[in-house]
């Protein structure tokens, strides 16, 4: 709307002064008395036709045509004036141009809003069921991972925001075609001592030295044909622990894969022990 104003005045303005020429001409008094000029006045008294004859006198006087009723000159002042009041017109705007935002919508707030949003309109995830202790009882599980069939596998004795973001992994990990089972969550830090010094390497942390003593740390397996699969060995849990880095990694989550101590099971929330401890 403003810019069809703008460019209206422009238009009115190029009008007026380069192109609008009153027909208004004169000859001189003696021209008139001696018959020299005819000089003939319509209805409308501001507007005069005069016919001069080709050779006025000497004495005679004509008004000379200005300079601003030369086509060329009018060509030329027309586009010239009409690009100097644009750049005018976006100068203005160009200088005053922190005006035109918004403040409610600033990109921090509305990722805040939008969080907000989120928050309250997407549903959370239940936890699935709990599986019966003898599915976890097997030569291969009790080999990879003691004790294995008694963990703790308590989903309330988690953090609650880190639960949502592990049961979203494994919610993508299913329709990737790898379904995943929760073997341990909270672990005791007498259990935590008691893994890392038994002679089956599990772990190199003591107790209060992992996230699994603050309910920040999980450790997950495949499960194919009702049968946890707990060795990496296998090419498609293999395949599955791989997945499983890639999901958590995109979430935000470190992935004991990647340690020089390998844990492909092991996913837990990013960061330092001390600070997260420091901000809970």
């Amino acid at each position: 709307m403003i810019l069809l104003i703008v460019f209206l005045v422009l238009m009115w303005i190029g009008w007026r002064f380069f192109v609008y020429v009153p027909r208004v001409e004169a000859v001189s008094d003696e021209s008139k008395i001696n018959g020299i000029g005819c000089v003939a006045a319509t209805k409308n008294k501001r507007k005069v036709a005069v016919s001069v004859l080709p050779n006025p006198p000497a004495d005679g006087f004509s008004i000379k045509p200005s300079p601003f009723k030369s086509k060329k000159l009018k060509r030329l002042l027309l586009p010239l004036a009409s690009l100097c009041l644009v750049l005018l017109v976006v100068g203005v705007t160009l200088h005053f141009n922190s005006l035109h935002v918004i403040a409610p919508f600033l990109p921090k707030e509305y990722s805040q809003v939008a969080h907000i949003q989120g928050t309250f309109t997407e549903a959370k995830l239940e936890p699935p069921p709990a599986l019966p202790p003898e599915v976890f009882i097997s030569a291969a599980a009790i080999a990879a991972r003691p004790g294995i069939a008694t963990a703790d596998r308590d989903w309330s004795k988690l953090d609650p925001q880190f639960v949502q973001v592990v049961l979203q992994i494994m919610k993508k990990m299913k329709e990737r075609g790898y379904p995943m089972v929760l073997l341990e969550g909270y672990r005791s830090p007498e259990r935590q001592d008691g893994l890392a010094t038994q002679a089956t390497v599990v772990t190199k942390a003591k107790g209060g030295q992992s996230k699994h003593q603050y309910g920040l740390a999980v450790d997950l397996a495949p499960m194919k044909d009702g049968k946890i699969i707990i060795s990496e060995r296998d090419k498609w849990a293999f395949e599955a622990y791989q997945a499983l880095g890639e999901e958590a990694v995109a979430a935000g989550l470190t992935w004991g894969g990647v340690w020089s101590f390998k844990d492909y099971g092991h996913i837990e929330k990013a960061g330092s022990l001390a600070a997260l401890v420091r901000s809970k």
